[in-house]
Order: C-alpha cells, then structure tokens, then sequence
C-alpha cells in the first residue's frame, strides 16, 4: 500500500559540472535519476511517507538502471511499464553561476521518441488507486498522446476512488512538440485538481497572475493553490485563507529538483492534517513552512534526489 501515487516521466538528468557555460563548451556531465514525479516519490519516503511511481522506462541499459535505483530508493513499483521501442528519456541541464538550472535539450532531437510518452492507460494498476489517499500529477506527458490518455484515466481512477489530485504545472517548452496546445490541455486538467502548485512565472503564463487567491477564485474547485517564485516568498491560498511564508537562507549547489521537493513536504504536511485544519492560518503557515525546508535543504548540493533530506534533517533544520 502506498499512500501517495507519483504519475508521469523518469529520466536521466545530465547535469553540466561546469557553471555558466554554453552547450557545445560543456566538458563533463554529472548524470542524476530525476523528473518530477520520481523526484517527488523518493523525496515522500525519505520524509516517511509510502509513494509508488507510475511511468515508463525503455527496455534498455538506462531503464534497468532506473528501476534498481528508485527500489532502493523504498519507492513501489509496481505501476512501472516498460517499453522496447523507445529509450529512457536523457536531458541535458545546464548551470548558471548562481546555480539556476536551464533546461538545453535531449539525447536525441524529437521530444516524442523516449519512453515516457509510451505509458498506457490500460496498463494502470487499479489496485494502487485503491489503497492510495493522493495523485500527484505534472503536465509534461500531456504533450504525448499515449500518456495524455494513461492521465486522463489516472483521473478516473482517483475520482474513483476519493484521492486528492496534487499538480504542479512544472511546464517546460522543451518536452512540447507542439506549443500551440499546451496552454489548453493543462487549461482542461486544472477543474480536476485539488491542490494546484506553480511557479509565478507559470502563474503569470497560465493564469495572467501570481496571486493564489485570485487564482483559487477563478478556478473555484481548488482546496489549495501554492505559487512559489524561487528563494522569494511563497504565496499561498487554501480556502479564505491566505498569506506568505519567507524560505530560509541556504547556500544554494543546485536547484535541481527543489520544487519537486517542496511539493513531497507539502504532501507530506497534508497526509498529516485534516483538510478542515486548513482553515487555520497558523496551520496553513506550518505547512508551507515546512514544504519550503524541504525545497531549500534539496538546494544545498547536487542532484535532484541525492540532495533529498530526511524527516530528520527538516525537523533540524526547522528546529535547530
């Protein structure tokens, strides 16, 4: 039984050891197990909360690798698929000086041609939805027809089944193929969701605003809406709640991965209270709070699941 399902890529991020640097200057890379949904379920088990990881990996040298890391990593698998026709999914990222991350493409040129994008709708396990209490959902596989359908169903499955659908936009042009439909496909998921996550640019992009409240009025469905804007504050909306919450100062490696940690330590904080709790600001305050510990510790070396903190290291962080 894992308490929260984490749908959509796995990859291999290969991080560019130089900083500041163009593509073609790159020497050396640092390759790291990543993409969002992975990143959020290993972080989930390190902050002691049972997570599966649902997605497909290629039949291939990188896929195997995959697997045996994330096992380890305690993540179910059960809802893995594996496929012979594409590879497993490699992106290169390049560093600033100040350690921002910039996404500079793949291992081959089309976005469509990894693995990822072959998850199956019919391939699903229902048992997980079954057992789970959360979805936790991007919208990079919405650019692929075969995994747009495995998330559309993903949804069925947790209507089905009373889970509390998570998003966190994460939108990157370059996993699109097509950007002309990309706005109104993740336009079309968001009357689905429950907890709606985003940076203020993909607030600005999306929603033409950064502020939560606006945005949890316009969509009128949400329990909650979190919009982050790197180590600036975090605005935040659950309900007529609303306020901000200051990250704490951290010397900052890599931001790698640091949004998909916040969204494990705001899931992490939400399997832990009742949503009528929600409606206390000092509550709400607490879980944002430490949904950013958890984003700015995975800042302070390399590696989006490599720098991941323990329950133990939050609780210090947070309480020193």
């Amino acid at each position: 039984m894992s308490r929260v399902i984490c749908l959509g890529e796995v990859l291999f991020d290969c991080i560019a050891k130089e900083l500041g640097v163009s593509l073609s200057e790159v020497r050396s890379w640092s390759s790291y197990v990543g993409g969002a949904p992975a990143n959020v379920a290993t972080a989930l088990v390190k902050l002691e909360t049972s997570a599966a990881f649902v997605g497909c990996v290629g039949e291939d040298p990188l896929g195997d690798s995959i697997c045996r890391y994330l096992d380890q990593q305690g993540v179910n698998l059960n809802g893995i698929q594996r496929t012979a026709h594409l590879p497993t999914r490699q992106v290169y990222v390049l560093r600033t000086w100040d350690g921002d991350r910039i996404f500079a493409g793949f291992s081959q040129p089309e976005p469509q041609a990894f693995a990822d994008g072959e998850l199956r709708a019919t391939k699903l396990p229902e048992n997980l939805f079954r057992d789970a209490d959360y979805l936790v959902l991007g919208t990079l596989e919405l650019a692929y027809p075969q995994s747009r359908e495995a998330i559309w169903h993903a949804l069925d499955l947790a209507d089905k089944y009373y889970l509390r659908i998570v998003l966190d936009v994460n939108h990157r042009p370059v996993f699109w193929q097509d950007l002309t439909i990309t706005k109104s496909l993740i336009e079309r998921l968001l009357p689905r969701v429950d907890f709606l996550k985003l940076s203020a640019e993909e607030a600005q992009w999306l929603l033409a605003t950064t502020d939560a409240m606006i945005i949890s009025d316009r969509i009128g469905s949400l329990e909650g809406v979190i919009v982050t804007d790197g180590a600036a504050a975090v605005n935040y909306c659950f309900g007529d709640v609303a306020g901000t919450v200051q990250p704490r100062k951290v010397t900052v490696k890599d931001t790698t991965g640091a949004g998909d940690a916040f969204v494990a330590g705001l899931i992490k904080q939400l399997t832990q209270h009742k949503l009528s709790q929600l409606a206390d600001p000092l509550v709400a305050a607490k879980i944002i709070t430490y949904a950013c510990a958890v984003g700015s510790l995975t800042t302070t070396s390399p590696g989006a699941i490599a720098s991941q903190p323990t329950i133990t290291e939050v609780n210090n962080f947070l309480n020193p």
